[in-house]
Protein backbone atom coordinates (compact mmCIF):
# COMPACT_ATOMS: atom_id res chain seq x y z
CA UNK A 1 0.00 0.00 0.00
CA UNK A 2 1.16 3.53 -0.76
CA UNK A 3 2.83 5.66 1.92
CA UNK A 4 0.85 8.65 0.59
CA UNK A 5 -2.11 9.05 3.03
CA UNK A 6 -4.43 10.52 0.38
CA UNK A 7 -3.51 7.74 -2.04
CA UNK A 8 -4.28 5.14 0.61
CA UNK A 9 -7.72 6.65 1.10
CA UNK A 10 -8.29 6.87 -2.66
CA UNK A 11 -7.53 3.15 -3.02
CA UNK A 12 -10.68 2.47 -1.00
CA UNK A 13 -12.87 5.41 -2.05
CA UNK A 14 -16.34 4.42 -3.23
CA UNK A 15 -16.98 7.46 -5.47
CA UNK A 16 -17.45 6.22 -9.03
CA UNK A 17 -14.47 8.18 -10.52
CA UNK A 18 -12.17 6.26 -8.16
CA UNK A 19 -13.84 2.96 -9.08
CA UNK A 20 -13.11 3.73 -12.73
CA UNK A 21 -9.58 4.95 -12.02
CA UNK A 22 -8.72 1.72 -10.21
CA UNK A 23 -9.49 -0.13 -13.47
CA UNK A 24 -6.73 1.91 -15.10
CA UNK A 25 -4.31 1.25 -12.23
CA UNK A 26 -4.91 -2.48 -12.65
CA UNK A 27 -4.60 -2.20 -16.44
CA UNK A 28 -1.09 -0.76 -16.37
CA UNK A 29 0.06 -3.07 -13.57
CA UNK A 30 2.20 -0.46 -11.85
CA UNK A 31 4.19 0.33 -15.00
CA UNK A 32 4.16 3.32 -17.30
CA UNK A 33 2.83 2.25 -20.73
CA UNK A 34 5.34 2.13 -23.57
CA UNK A 35 3.95 5.33 -25.04
CA UNK A 36 4.86 7.12 -21.80
CA UNK A 37 1.39 7.98 -20.49
CA UNK A 38 -2.13 6.72 -19.88
CA UNK A 39 -4.47 7.95 -22.62
CA UNK A 40 -8.10 8.80 -21.97
CA UNK A 41 -10.33 9.71 -24.90
CA UNK A 42 -13.72 11.27 -25.52
CA UNK A 43 -15.44 11.21 -28.89
CA UNK A 44 -17.51 13.85 -30.65
CA UNK A 45 -19.57 13.55 -33.82
CA UNK A 46 -19.66 17.07 -35.29
CA UNK A 47 -22.68 16.59 -37.58
CA UNK A 48 -24.61 19.01 -35.36
CA UNK A 49 -23.69 21.71 -32.90
CA UNK A 50 -21.91 20.58 -29.69
CA UNK A 51 -24.48 19.64 -27.05
CA UNK A 52 -24.57 19.07 -23.35
CA UNK A 53 -24.01 15.32 -23.62
CA UNK A 54 -20.63 15.97 -25.21
CA UNK A 55 -19.70 18.18 -22.29
CA UNK A 56 -20.89 15.50 -19.88
CA UNK A 57 -18.54 12.96 -21.37
CA UNK A 58 -15.55 15.29 -21.08
CA UNK A 59 -16.26 16.38 -17.51
CA UNK A 60 -16.83 12.79 -16.37
CA UNK A 61 -13.68 11.56 -18.11
CA UNK A 62 -11.74 14.42 -16.50
CA UNK A 63 -13.02 13.28 -13.09
CA UNK A 64 -11.71 9.77 -13.80
CA UNK A 65 -8.41 11.25 -14.96
CA UNK A 66 -7.95 13.26 -11.75
CA UNK A 67 -8.92 10.26 -9.63
CA UNK A 68 -6.29 8.19 -11.46
CA UNK A 69 -3.67 10.89 -10.87
CA UNK A 70 -4.47 10.66 -7.16
CA UNK A 71 -3.83 6.93 -7.31
CA UNK A 72 -0.78 6.93 -9.62
CA UNK A 73 2.21 9.03 -10.68
CA UNK A 74 1.99 7.82 -14.29
CA UNK A 75 1.43 10.81 -16.66
CA UNK A 76 -1.94 11.16 -18.38
CA UNK A 77 -3.31 12.73 -21.56
CA UNK A 78 -6.90 13.34 -22.62
CA UNK A 79 -7.85 13.50 -26.30
CA UNK A 80 -11.11 15.12 -27.35
CA UNK A 81 -11.55 13.36 -30.68
CA UNK A 82 -13.79 14.68 -33.46
CA UNK A 83 -15.12 12.28 -36.09
CA UNK A 84 -15.06 15.12 -38.59
CA UNK A 85 -14.29 12.93 -41.60
CA UNK A 86 -17.73 11.33 -41.40
CA UNK A 87 -19.97 11.95 -44.38
CA UNK A 88 -22.80 14.41 -43.70
CA UNK A 89 -25.94 12.25 -43.59
CA UNK A 90 -28.59 14.97 -43.49
CA UNK A 91 -28.99 18.71 -43.05
CA UNK A 92 -29.33 19.48 -39.31
CA UNK A 93 -32.54 21.14 -38.18
CA UNK A 94 -30.89 23.88 -36.13
CA UNK A 95 -28.56 25.66 -38.57
CA UNK A 96 -28.95 28.66 -40.89
CA UNK A 97 -28.55 28.55 -44.69
CA UNK A 98 -29.74 24.95 -45.04
CA UNK A 99 -29.82 25.34 -48.82
CA UNK A 100 -26.03 25.85 -48.77
CA UNK A 101 -25.52 22.47 -47.12
CA UNK A 102 -27.97 20.30 -49.05
CA UNK A 103 -25.78 19.83 -52.20
CA UNK A 104 -22.94 18.48 -50.05
CA UNK A 105 -24.71 15.53 -48.43
CA UNK A 106 -22.30 12.60 -48.23
CA UNK A 107 -19.08 14.62 -48.16
CA UNK A 108 -16.74 14.61 -45.15
CA UNK A 109 -17.83 17.29 -42.67
CA UNK A 110 -14.53 19.09 -43.18
CA UNK A 111 -15.38 19.43 -46.90
CA UNK A 112 -18.90 20.80 -46.33
CA UNK A 113 -19.21 24.63 -46.46
CA UNK A 114 -19.81 26.39 -43.15
CA UNK A 115 -23.45 27.61 -43.07
CA UNK A 116 -22.46 30.11 -40.38
CA UNK A 117 -19.82 31.66 -42.64
CA UNK A 118 -17.10 31.77 -39.98
CA UNK A 119 -14.85 28.79 -40.76
CA UNK A 120 -13.45 26.92 -43.74
CA UNK A 121 -15.98 24.08 -43.31
CA UNK A 122 -18.97 22.95 -41.26
CA UNK A 123 -16.71 20.45 -39.50
CA UNK A 124 -14.18 23.16 -38.61
CA UNK A 125 -16.99 25.38 -37.32
CA UNK A 126 -18.39 22.68 -35.05
CA UNK A 127 -14.91 21.69 -33.88
CA UNK A 128 -14.30 25.33 -32.92
CA UNK A 129 -17.59 25.39 -31.02
CA UNK A 130 -16.59 22.23 -29.16
CA UNK A 131 -13.21 23.63 -28.19
CA UNK A 132 -14.65 27.00 -27.18
CA UNK A 133 -16.98 25.59 -24.60
CA UNK A 134 -14.46 23.04 -23.31
CA UNK A 135 -11.96 25.89 -22.95
CA UNK A 136 -14.51 27.99 -21.08
CA UNK A 137 -14.53 25.34 -18.37
CA UNK A 138 -10.76 25.20 -18.17
CA UNK A 139 -10.50 21.55 -19.18
CA UNK A 140 -7.04 20.20 -19.84
CA UNK A 141 -7.29 18.28 -23.10
CA UNK A 142 -5.78 17.91 -26.57
CA UNK A 143 -8.06 18.25 -29.58
CA UNK A 144 -7.77 15.55 -32.23
CA UNK A 145 -9.35 15.70 -35.68
CA UNK A 146 -10.12 12.50 -37.61
CA UNK A 147 -9.45 14.39 -40.85
CA UNK A 148 -5.99 15.38 -39.64
CA UNK A 149 -5.21 11.86 -38.37
CA UNK A 150 -6.31 10.21 -41.64
CA UNK A 151 -4.61 12.70 -43.94
CA UNK A 152 -1.36 13.06 -41.97
CA UNK A 153 -0.66 9.34 -41.98
CA UNK A 154 -1.08 8.93 -38.22
CA UNK A 155 -3.65 6.19 -38.88
CA UNK A 156 -1.83 4.59 -41.82
CA UNK A 157 -0.30 1.64 -39.96
CA UNK A 158 -3.60 0.77 -38.30
CA UNK A 159 -5.47 1.13 -41.63
CA UNK A 160 -3.05 -1.26 -43.29
CA UNK A 161 -3.69 -3.60 -40.35
CA UNK A 162 -7.40 -3.54 -41.13
CA UNK A 163 -6.64 -4.34 -44.78
CA UNK A 164 -4.36 -7.19 -43.75
CA UNK A 165 -6.99 -8.62 -41.38
CA UNK A 166 -9.90 -7.79 -43.71
CA UNK A 167 -11.45 -11.26 -43.71
CA UNK A 168 -11.26 -11.63 -39.92
CA UNK A 169 -12.84 -8.22 -39.41
CA UNK A 170 -15.61 -9.05 -41.89
CA UNK A 171 -16.40 -12.30 -40.07
CA UNK A 172 -16.95 -10.37 -36.83
CA UNK A 173 -19.07 -7.64 -38.37
CA UNK A 174 -21.33 -9.52 -40.83
CA UNK A 175 -23.43 -11.37 -38.20
CA UNK A 176 -24.52 -7.95 -36.83
CA UNK A 177 -25.90 -6.83 -40.22
CA UNK A 178 -29.06 -7.57 -42.20
CA UNK A 179 -28.90 -9.81 -45.27
CA UNK A 180 -28.97 -6.95 -47.78
CA UNK A 181 -26.21 -5.05 -46.00
CA UNK A 182 -24.09 -8.20 -45.63
CA UNK A 183 -23.95 -8.56 -49.40
CA UNK A 184 -22.24 -5.18 -49.93
CA UNK A 185 -20.47 -4.45 -46.63
CA UNK A 186 -16.86 -3.35 -46.50
CA UNK A 187 -15.08 -1.69 -43.56
CA UNK A 188 -13.47 0.71 -46.05
CA UNK A 189 -15.40 3.71 -47.36
CA UNK A 190 -13.51 5.28 -50.29
CA UNK A 191 -13.66 9.05 -50.65
CA UNK A 192 -14.62 9.48 -54.30
CA UNK A 193 -11.79 11.34 -56.13
CA UNK A 194 -14.36 12.66 -58.60
CA UNK A 195 -17.11 13.97 -56.27
CA UNK A 196 -15.53 14.08 -52.80
CA UNK A 197 -18.40 11.97 -51.41
CA UNK A 198 -17.73 9.21 -48.85
CA UNK A 199 -18.91 6.12 -50.74
CA UNK A 200 -20.59 3.08 -49.26
CA UNK A 201 -19.80 0.66 -52.08
CA UNK A 202 -18.73 -2.98 -52.40
CA UNK A 203 -14.97 -3.46 -52.54
CA UNK A 204 -14.23 -5.67 -55.58
CA UNK A 205 -10.44 -5.97 -55.25
CA UNK A 206 -7.91 -5.76 -52.43
CA UNK A 207 -4.13 -5.54 -52.68
CA UNK A 208 -2.52 -5.91 -49.27
CA UNK A 209 1.02 -5.41 -50.60
CA UNK A 210 0.10 -2.21 -52.44
CA UNK A 211 -2.19 -1.05 -49.64
CA UNK A 212 -5.12 -0.40 -52.00
CA UNK A 213 -8.77 -1.28 -52.54
CA UNK A 214 -10.81 -1.08 -55.75
CA UNK A 215 -14.49 -0.40 -56.37
CA UNK A 216 -16.81 0.40 -59.27
CA UNK A 217 -17.83 4.04 -59.43
CA UNK A 218 -21.61 3.92 -58.76
CA UNK A 219 -22.29 6.61 -61.38
CA UNK A 220 -19.78 5.91 -64.17
CA UNK A 221 -19.19 2.18 -63.64
CA UNK A 222 -15.40 2.73 -63.92
CA UNK A 223 -13.09 0.61 -61.79
CA UNK A 224 -11.37 2.94 -59.32
CA UNK A 225 -8.36 1.97 -57.21
CA UNK A 226 -7.44 4.05 -54.15
CA UNK A 227 -4.97 3.64 -51.27
CA UNK A 228 -6.49 2.90 -47.88
CA UNK A 229 -4.03 5.37 -46.36
CA UNK A 230 -3.55 9.14 -46.45
CA UNK A 231 -7.23 10.03 -46.18
CA UNK A 232 -8.26 8.38 -49.47
CA UNK A 233 -10.55 6.07 -47.46
CA UNK A 234 -12.18 6.18 -44.10
CA UNK A 235 -13.62 3.30 -42.13
CA UNK A 236 -17.17 2.36 -41.20
CA UNK A 237 -17.58 3.77 -37.72
CA UNK A 238 -17.48 0.64 -35.54
CA UNK A 239 -14.35 -0.48 -37.33
CA UNK A 240 -13.12 3.11 -37.27
CA UNK A 241 -13.52 3.23 -33.49
CA UNK A 242 -11.48 0.05 -33.07
CA UNK A 243 -8.82 1.27 -35.50
CA UNK A 244 -8.53 4.57 -33.61
CA UNK A 245 -8.18 2.80 -30.26
CA UNK A 246 -5.38 0.72 -31.80
CA UNK A 247 -3.59 3.57 -33.57
CA UNK A 248 -3.62 5.87 -30.54
CA UNK A 249 -3.36 3.08 -27.93
CA UNK A 250 -6.35 4.39 -25.99
CA UNK A 251 -6.57 3.19 -22.38
CA UNK A 252 -9.95 4.60 -21.36
CA UNK A 253 -13.13 5.73 -23.09
CA UNK A 254 -16.67 5.87 -21.71
CA UNK A 255 -19.76 5.94 -23.91
CA UNK A 256 -23.53 6.05 -23.80
CA UNK A 257 -25.72 3.08 -22.98
CA UNK A 258 -26.97 3.06 -26.58
CA UNK A 259 -23.46 2.04 -27.70
CA UNK A 260 -23.02 -1.07 -25.54
CA UNK A 261 -23.18 -3.45 -28.52
CA UNK A 262 -20.89 -1.18 -30.54
CA UNK A 263 -18.30 -1.19 -27.75
CA UNK A 264 -18.38 -5.00 -27.71
CA UNK A 265 -17.97 -5.21 -31.49
CA UNK A 266 -15.23 -2.59 -31.67
CA UNK A 267 -13.40 -4.34 -28.82
CA UNK A 268 -13.42 -7.61 -30.79
CA UNK A 269 -12.08 -5.82 -33.86
CA UNK A 270 -9.31 -4.14 -31.88
CA UNK A 271 -8.28 -7.53 -30.51
CA UNK A 272 -8.01 -8.79 -34.12
CA UNK A 273 -5.81 -5.77 -34.93
CA UNK A 274 -3.49 -6.67 -32.06
CA UNK A 275 -4.62 -3.99 -29.65
CA UNK A 276 -6.13 -4.10 -26.18
CA UNK A 277 -9.62 -2.59 -25.83
CA UNK A 278 -9.80 0.37 -23.48
CA UNK A 279 -11.39 0.42 -20.05
CA UNK A 280 -14.61 2.38 -19.60
CA UNK A 281 -18.26 2.24 -18.68
CA UNK A 282 -21.60 2.99 -20.31
CA UNK A 283 -23.49 5.98 -18.94
CA UNK A 284 -27.22 6.50 -19.27
CA UNK A 285 -28.61 9.02 -21.73
CA UNK A 286 -30.08 12.45 -21.09
CA UNK A 287 -33.74 13.01 -21.85
CA UNK A 288 -35.44 16.22 -22.91
CA UNK A 289 -38.58 17.78 -21.40
CA UNK A 290 -40.77 15.20 -23.13
CA UNK A 291 -38.65 12.21 -22.12
CA UNK A 292 -36.99 11.83 -25.55
CA UNK A 293 -33.28 11.16 -26.01
CA UNK A 294 -31.31 14.36 -26.57
CA UNK A 295 -29.96 14.57 -30.11
CA UNK A 296 -27.20 16.87 -31.34
CA UNK A 297 -28.82 17.15 -34.76
CA UNK A 298 -32.28 17.97 -33.39
CA UNK A 299 -30.90 20.41 -30.84
CA UNK A 300 -33.51 19.36 -28.26
CA UNK A 301 -32.82 19.48 -24.54
CA UNK A 302 -30.48 22.12 -23.18
CA UNK A 303 -27.27 23.49 -24.57
CA UNK A 304 -24.34 24.24 -22.30
CA UNK A 305 -24.86 27.93 -22.99
CA UNK A 306 -28.51 27.75 -21.92
CA UNK A 307 -27.66 26.08 -18.61
CA UNK A 308 -24.94 28.65 -17.93
CA UNK A 309 -27.42 31.49 -18.39
CA UNK A 310 -29.18 30.36 -15.20
CA UNK A 311 -26.61 28.53 -13.09
CA UNK A 312 -22.85 28.39 -12.46
CA UNK A 313 -20.67 25.90 -14.35
CA UNK A 314 -20.13 23.90 -11.18
CA UNK A 315 -23.85 23.13 -10.94
CA UNK A 316 -23.72 21.59 -14.41
CA UNK A 317 -20.65 19.56 -13.45
CA UNK A 318 -22.56 18.27 -10.42
CA UNK A 319 -25.48 17.24 -12.61
CA UNK A 320 -23.02 15.23 -14.71
CA UNK A 321 -21.34 13.71 -11.65
CA UNK A 322 -24.47 12.42 -9.98
CA UNK A 323 -25.73 8.93 -10.88
CA UNK A 324 -24.14 8.64 -14.35
CA UNK A 325 -25.71 5.21 -14.87
CA UNK A 326 -29.26 6.52 -14.43
CA UNK A 327 -31.26 8.22 -17.21
CA UNK A 328 -31.95 11.82 -16.20
CA UNK A 329 -34.34 14.41 -17.52
CA UNK A 330 -32.31 17.43 -18.52
CA UNK A 331 -34.38 20.59 -18.65
CA UNK A 332 -34.46 24.10 -17.22
CA UNK A 333 -36.34 23.07 -14.08
CA UNK A 334 -33.38 20.91 -13.01
CA UNK A 335 -31.10 23.92 -12.61
CA UNK A 336 -32.21 25.41 -9.23
CA UNK A 337 -31.85 22.08 -7.40
CA UNK A 338 -28.47 21.43 -9.01
CA UNK A 339 -27.26 24.87 -7.89
CA UNK A 340 -28.38 24.38 -4.28
CA UNK A 341 -27.06 20.82 -4.14
CA UNK A 342 -23.68 22.11 -5.33
CA UNK A 343 -23.65 24.84 -2.68
CA UNK A 344 -24.51 22.26 0.00
CA UNK A 345 -21.68 19.92 -1.02
CA UNK A 346 -19.20 22.80 -1.23
CA UNK A 347 -20.21 24.10 2.21
CA UNK A 348 -19.46 20.70 3.77
CA UNK A 349 -16.30 19.59 2.01
CA UNK A 350 -13.67 21.50 4.03
CA UNK A 351 -15.07 20.34 7.40
CA UNK A 352 -15.11 16.68 6.38
CA UNK A 353 -12.56 14.04 7.25
CA UNK A 354 -10.15 13.34 4.34
CA UNK A 355 -11.83 10.02 3.49
CA UNK A 356 -15.29 11.63 3.35
CA UNK A 357 -13.90 14.49 1.27
CA UNK A 358 -12.99 12.04 -1.51
CA UNK A 359 -16.65 10.98 -1.64
CA UNK A 360 -17.92 14.57 -1.85
CA UNK A 361 -18.87 15.63 -5.40
CA UNK A 362 -17.28 19.06 -4.78
CA UNK A 363 -13.86 17.36 -4.56
CA UNK A 364 -14.33 15.87 -8.01
CA UNK A 365 -15.94 18.97 -9.55
CA UNK A 366 -12.94 21.07 -8.48
CA UNK A 367 -10.34 18.41 -9.35
CA UNK A 368 -9.32 17.85 -5.75
CA UNK A 369 -9.05 21.51 -4.76
CA UNK A 370 -12.51 22.89 -3.89
CA UNK A 371 -12.58 26.60 -2.96
CA UNK A 372 -14.09 28.01 0.20
CA UNK A 373 -17.61 29.40 -0.05
CA UNK A 374 -18.04 33.17 0.14
CA UNK A 375 -17.96 34.18 3.80
CA UNK A 376 -19.24 37.30 5.55
CA UNK A 377 -17.07 40.35 4.96
CA UNK A 378 -15.48 41.47 8.17
CA UNK A 379 -17.24 38.87 10.35
CA UNK A 380 -15.01 37.68 13.15
CA UNK A 381 -15.25 34.36 14.94
CA UNK A 382 -18.27 34.37 17.23
CA UNK A 383 -20.13 36.93 15.14
CA UNK A 384 -23.64 35.46 14.94
CA UNK A 385 -25.02 37.74 12.25
CA UNK A 386 -26.44 35.89 9.22
CA UNK A 387 -23.75 34.96 6.71
CA UNK A 388 -24.09 35.25 2.94
CA UNK A 389 -22.86 31.69 2.49
CA UNK A 390 -26.08 30.52 4.16
CA UNK A 391 -28.27 32.01 1.42
CA UNK A 392 -29.53 29.30 -0.92
CA UNK A 393 -30.31 29.74 -4.58
CA UNK A 394 -33.91 28.76 -3.87
CA UNK A 395 -34.16 31.62 -1.36
CA UNK A 396 -32.76 34.07 -3.90
CA UNK A 397 -35.31 32.87 -6.45
CA UNK A 398 -38.16 33.44 -4.01
CA UNK A 399 -36.78 36.84 -3.09
CA UNK A 400 -36.49 37.84 -6.76
CA UNK A 401 -40.03 36.57 -7.21
CA UNK A 402 -41.70 38.41 -4.36
CA UNK A 403 -40.01 41.74 -5.14
CA UNK A 404 -40.49 41.30 -8.92
CA UNK A 405 -36.79 41.92 -9.47
CA UNK A 406 -35.75 43.45 -12.76
CA UNK A 407 -32.08 43.73 -11.82
CA UNK A 408 -29.59 42.49 -9.23
CA UNK A 409 -29.59 45.74 -7.24
CA UNK A 410 -33.11 45.11 -5.93
CA UNK A 411 -32.18 41.69 -4.58
CA UNK A 412 -28.86 42.93 -3.19
CA UNK A 413 -30.74 45.55 -1.15
CA UNK A 414 -32.39 42.76 0.85
CA UNK A 415 -29.28 40.56 0.97
CA UNK A 416 -27.06 43.36 2.34
CA UNK A 417 -29.58 44.10 5.08
CA UNK A 418 -29.88 40.42 5.97
CA UNK A 419 -26.11 39.79 5.99
CA UNK A 420 -24.34 43.03 6.97
CA UNK A 421 -21.02 43.45 5.22
CA UNK A 422 -22.02 41.35 2.22
CA UNK A 423 -21.48 42.99 -1.16
CA UNK A 424 -21.00 42.01 -4.81
CA UNK A 425 -17.28 42.76 -4.44
CA UNK A 426 -16.76 40.78 -1.23
CA UNK A 427 -18.98 37.87 -2.29
CA UNK A 428 -18.49 37.23 -6.02
CA UNK A 429 -20.14 33.78 -6.03
CA UNK A 430 -23.22 35.18 -4.28
CA UNK A 431 -23.29 38.04 -6.77
CA UNK A 432 -23.30 35.55 -9.65
CA UNK A 433 -26.09 33.61 -7.95
CA UNK A 434 -28.17 36.78 -7.58
CA UNK A 435 -27.77 37.41 -11.31
CA UNK A 436 -28.75 33.84 -12.16
CA UNK A 437 -31.77 34.06 -9.84
CA UNK A 438 -33.06 37.28 -11.40
CA UNK A 439 -32.70 35.85 -14.89
CA UNK A 440 -34.32 32.54 -13.97
CA UNK A 441 -37.19 34.34 -12.25
CA UNK A 442 -37.82 36.55 -15.28
CA UNK A 443 -37.72 33.72 -17.82
CA UNK A 444 -39.33 30.81 -15.96
CA UNK A 445 -40.87 31.71 -12.61
CA UNK A 446 -42.75 34.89 -13.51
CA UNK A 447 -44.54 33.41 -16.57
CA UNK A 448 -45.67 30.38 -14.53
CA UNK A 449 -46.88 32.19 -11.39
CA UNK A 450 -50.48 31.49 -10.35
CA UNK A 451 -51.68 33.18 -7.17
CA UNK A 452 -54.84 32.09 -5.39
CA UNK A 453 -57.01 33.40 -2.59
CA UNK A 454 -56.76 31.65 0.80
CA UNK A 455 -59.47 29.34 2.11
CA UNK A 456 -61.19 30.22 5.41
CA UNK A 457 -58.85 28.00 7.40
CA UNK A 458 -55.82 29.41 5.56
CA UNK A 459 -57.05 32.99 6.04
CA UNK A 460 -57.32 32.51 9.79
CA UNK A 461 -53.81 31.04 9.91
CA UNK A 462 -52.40 33.87 7.80
CA UNK A 463 -54.02 36.44 10.13
CA UNK A 464 -52.36 34.62 13.02
CA UNK A 465 -48.95 34.55 11.32
CA UNK A 466 -49.22 38.22 10.39
CA UNK A 467 -49.85 39.12 14.05
CA UNK A 468 -46.88 37.01 15.16
CA UNK A 469 -44.58 38.67 12.63
CA UNK A 470 -45.76 42.17 13.56
CA UNK A 471 -44.64 41.50 17.15
CA UNK A 472 -41.33 39.86 16.15
CA UNK A 473 -38.03 41.75 16.29
CA UNK A 474 -36.51 42.68 12.90
CA UNK A 475 -33.44 40.56 13.61
CA UNK A 476 -35.32 37.39 14.58
CA UNK A 477 -33.33 34.43 13.24
CA UNK A 478 -34.51 32.25 10.39
CA UNK A 479 -34.70 29.28 12.77
CA UNK A 480 -36.92 31.14 15.25
CA UNK A 481 -39.14 32.40 12.45
CA UNK A 482 -39.47 28.86 11.09
CA UNK A 483 -40.51 27.67 14.56
CA UNK A 484 -43.17 30.39 14.73
CA UNK A 485 -44.51 29.39 11.31
CA UNK A 486 -44.75 25.77 12.50
CA UNK A 487 -46.53 26.78 15.69
CA UNK A 488 -49.07 28.85 13.77
CA UNK A 489 -49.79 25.89 11.51
CA UNK A 490 -50.32 23.62 14.52
CA UNK A 491 -52.87 26.02 15.98
CA UNK A 492 -55.13 25.68 12.96
CA UNK A 493 -57.03 22.65 11.61
CA UNK A 494 -54.77 21.65 8.71
CA UNK A 495 -54.87 17.96 7.84
CA UNK A 496 -51.07 18.08 7.86
CA UNK A 497 -48.49 20.85 8.04
CA UNK A 498 -47.50 20.33 4.43
CA UNK A 499 -50.86 21.83 3.47
CA UNK A 500 -50.04 24.93 5.54
CA UNK A 501 -46.69 25.48 3.88
CA UNK A 502 -48.16 24.78 0.45
CA UNK A 503 -50.80 27.44 1.14
CA UNK A 504 -48.09 29.96 2.09
CA UNK A 505 -46.28 29.41 -1.19
CA UNK A 506 -49.39 29.41 -3.37
CA UNK A 507 -51.06 32.44 -1.76
CA UNK A 508 -47.99 34.61 -1.19
CA UNK A 509 -45.57 33.49 -3.94
CA UNK A 510 -47.81 32.07 -6.66
CA UNK A 511 -46.05 28.70 -6.65
CA UNK A 512 -46.61 25.32 -5.00
CA UNK A 513 -43.28 24.94 -3.20
CA UNK A 514 -40.19 26.76 -2.06
CA UNK A 515 -37.39 26.81 0.54
CA UNK A 516 -37.99 27.05 4.30
CA UNK A 517 -40.44 29.88 4.88
CA UNK A 518 -38.61 31.09 7.98
CA UNK A 519 -35.44 31.57 5.94
CA UNK A 520 -37.41 33.46 3.29
CA UNK A 521 -38.98 35.76 5.90
CA UNK A 522 -35.59 36.49 7.47
CA UNK A 523 -34.10 37.40 4.10
CA UNK A 524 -37.09 39.35 2.78
CA UNK A 525 -37.60 41.05 6.15
CA UNK A 526 -39.96 40.32 9.04
CA UNK A 527 -42.01 43.51 8.57
CA UNK A 528 -42.02 43.07 4.78
CA UNK A 529 -43.33 39.52 5.11
CA UNK A 530 -46.12 40.71 7.43
CA UNK A 531 -46.99 43.41 4.89
CA UNK A 532 -47.02 40.82 2.09
CA UNK A 533 -49.49 38.70 4.07
CA UNK A 534 -51.62 41.77 4.68
CA UNK A 535 -51.80 42.47 0.93
CA UNK A 536 -52.86 38.89 0.27
CA UNK A 537 -55.56 39.05 2.92
CA UNK A 538 -56.90 42.27 1.40
CA UNK A 539 -57.08 40.60 -2.01
CA UNK A 540 -54.50 42.89 -3.60
CA UNK A 541 -52.71 41.75 -6.76
CA UNK A 542 -49.39 40.27 -5.62
CA UNK A 543 -48.29 39.81 -9.23
CA UNK A 544 -48.27 43.57 -9.82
Amino acid sequence: MSANPLRQLAENARAWPFEEARKLVERIGGKTPEKGYVLLETGYGPSGLPHIGTFGEVVRTTMVRRAFETLSDVPTRLFAFSDDMDGLRKVPDNIPNKEMIAPHIGKPLTRVPDPFGTHESFGHHNNARLQAFLDSFGFEYEFKSATDCYRSGEFDAALLGVLKNYDSVIRVVLPTLGAERQATYSPFLPVCPRTGVVLQVPIVERDVDAGTVSYNDPETGDLVTVPVTGGACKLQWKCDWAMRWTALDVDYEMSGKDLIDSVKLSSRIETILGGRPPEGFNYELFLDEGGQKISKSKGNGLSVEEWLAYGPPESLSLFMYQQPRRAKRLYFDQIPKAVDDYLTFLSKVHAEEPAARLENPAWHIHEGDPPALDAGSGQAAGDNRPRPDNISFGLLLNLASVCHAEDKAVVWGYVARYAPGASPEANPLLDRLVGYAVRYYQDFVRPAKTYRAPSEVERAALEDLKAVLEKAAPDTSAEDLQTEVYEVGKRHPFENLRDWFKALYEVLLGQSQGPRFGSFAALYGVAETAALIDKALKGEDLAA
